[in-house]
């Protein structure tokens, strides 16, 4: 099966050897998104609640990109530096998504690239 690439100026560009998106047949594999501002390329340097929507924002613009939506999203991936934010992940998580929610992980690690704090990936199945 054919493979395209999913690229967009609205979200960062990758930061290693690894694609924004890559759609096969109508699944989109999204890469994980950090809170670069895509304008800028640096990080968000102010709160916790501005580097999870900025990453949700990442991940709204590569969607498009991809001819879907956050609605498509099967599955999401949250990797989180301090899982103390995960009250604040939900509160925000249920602003982007709506119900049916994707299946999630959210995972504690030790570090993250660029010294991010939060990070995630997902997967969407298109119409």
């Amino acid at each position: 099966m054919a493979r395209t690439i999913i690229s967009t100026p609205n979200a960062p560009k990758a930061v290693g050897t690894y694609s924004q998106a890559v759609k096969v047949g109508r699944t989109v594999y999204v890469s994980g998104q950090i809170a670069l501002d895509p304008n800028s390329g640096e990080m968000v340097q102010s709160s916790m609640d501005a580097q999870i929507r900025r990453v949700f924002d990442n991940l709204k613009a590569i969607t498009e990109a991809a001819g879907g939506s956050l609605a498509n999203i099967v599955k999401l991936n949250v990797f989180l530096t301090d899982l103390s934010n995960f009250a604040l992940l939900n509160t925000i998580m249920a602003e982007y998504l709506k119900e049916p929610f994707p299946a999630r992980a959210a995972i504690g690690v030790a570090s993250l690239p660029k010294g991010a704090t939060v990070e995630m990936d997902c997967v969407l199945e298109l119409e």
